[in-house]
């Protein structure tokens, strides 16, 4: 094993010898980092639930175009109404293209958009944090508060923070300029690190009431069945592997509500999702984790219904090959590589893998995230597991 990762294991425990504290933190000032509709929707839900709030992005035509807008709309479900943006006297979104000054004061900080976005967050973050901060990876996929643990202490954090992982937000988005319609969202897993401070995850039910705490990022990193369903989901169509959905006789238009991400699987992608969760679950249980959910519950969550409130919309060709992109990167690359540590064989995964890089024409696993990258340079799982455990718990 690397010594770095034994150093960084290391920082993890003296960062948690002091006492905690078992109250709920103060979660009243937010700073969001990302100006997607995901990062929008968490500040419209921040700012409901009484917090200040504070949006973050590098980029002036995001700003300007969100400035321009007038506020965030809300419709659907959720707290529906128009959130504004950077008024005075009022209850208002405040924007800014300062890092420092969105985190500064933050007892909360989001880290939105795909994995590379938040890879750079982590990365510029290290200086700019402090004691008592919570860092949420929304969504974190598998693994992502250990690989941003990382990121944080190769870039020189010494700070007492809680990363959180959650592996979802509590509403599916439908973007429309600046309005965003929402459909409520299945229970997602979330987790800590270091693990038992739960009193953070359960301050922030308030922002994400659908969180479920873990015991540890293992556990939540594991439960992360998102591109299990998606992958298939978008890759694979047509008369061999036909949709859900309803037949629609010649000359018919679909129903808006039946055009949801759900029809798009059939029994043909059930059973693959089947396959790949099954592979998913003889890794978890390789190191420690056996409660991982069963194919159908990651249809359920990941999918949403099929109509109706909880309907998750169909993506458009260019956010359905980032979802692809992100699903490869944060998903099923971290499954390959703690399989190849535990010396298990995932033929399913691998060959999603190698079909969405053809997709996207990108070697994209390249990018995704792997226990070497982080110091668990080893063959033996045995001394991966004790590894992961170490920086999961915090322990020396």
């Amino acid at each position: 094993m690397h010594g770095g990762f034994e150093e960084f294991t290391e920082v993890i425990a003296n960062a948690t010898t002091k006492e905690q504290d078992c109250s709920l933190p103060d979660l009243s000032r937010v700073a969001v980092l990302g100006c997607g509709p995901d990062a929008r929707l968490l500040a419209a839900l921040c700012l409901s639930a009484g917090a200040d709030v504070t949006l973050f992005s590098a980029y002036g035509a995001e700003l300007t175009a969100i400035r321009a807008s007038g506020g965030i709309a809300l419709l659907g479900a959720g707290p529906v109404g128009t959130y504004q943006v950077d008024q005075q006297g009022i209850p208002s979104i405040q924007t800014t293209a300062e890092l420092d000054s969105a985190v500064a004061d933050a007892r909360v900080i989001f880290l939105t958009g795909p994995v590379h976005k938040q890879r750079t967050y982590a990365m510029v973050l290290a200086d700019h944090l402090s004691d008592g901060q919570a860092i949420v990876l929304a969504p974190g996929r598998s693994l992502g508060a250990l690989e941003t643990a990382w990121y944080l202490r190769i870039g020189g954090c010494k700070a007492d923070v809680t990363l959180v992982e959650t592996q979802g937000l509590p509403y599916w988005i439908s973007e429309a300029g600046s309005q965003l319609t929402l459909s409520n969202a299945k229970s997602v897993a979330a987790a800590t690190l270091p693990s038992g401070r739960g009193n953070v995850i359960a301050s922030l039910a308030k922002f994400l009431p659908n969180i479920i705490a873990c015991e540890s990022i293992l556990e939540s990193g594991f439960a992360d069945g998102s591109a299990c369903v998606e992958v298939p989901a978008l890759l694979l169509g047509g008369p061999a592997a036909p949709s859900g959905a309803i037949d629609i006789p010649t000359g018919g238009q679909p129903l808006p509500e039946n055009e949801s991400f759900a029809a798009l699987l059939g029994p043909e992608h059930h059973d693959i999702i089947g396959k790949l969760c099954a592979e998913r679950s003889n890794v978890s249980r390789a190191f420690g984790v056996r409660n991982v959910p069963a194919a159908q519950a990651m249809i359920d969550t990941y999918a949403g219904a099929l109509k109706g409130d909880g309907r998750r919309p169909v993506p458009d060709k260019a956010t359905a090959r980032a979802v692809l992109r992100d699903g490869i990167i944060g998903s099923l690359v971290p499954l390959v590589s703690a399989a190849e540590i535990a010396g298990i064989e995932v033929p399913v995964t691998t060959a999603m893998i190698t079909i969405a890089s053809s997709v996207l024409g990108a070697d994209v696993a390249a990018a995704g995230r792997r226990l070497g990258t982080i110091g668990i340079e080893t063959s033996d799982i045995d001394t991966a597991r004790r590894a992961m455990d170490a920086i999961a718990t915090g322990a020396g």
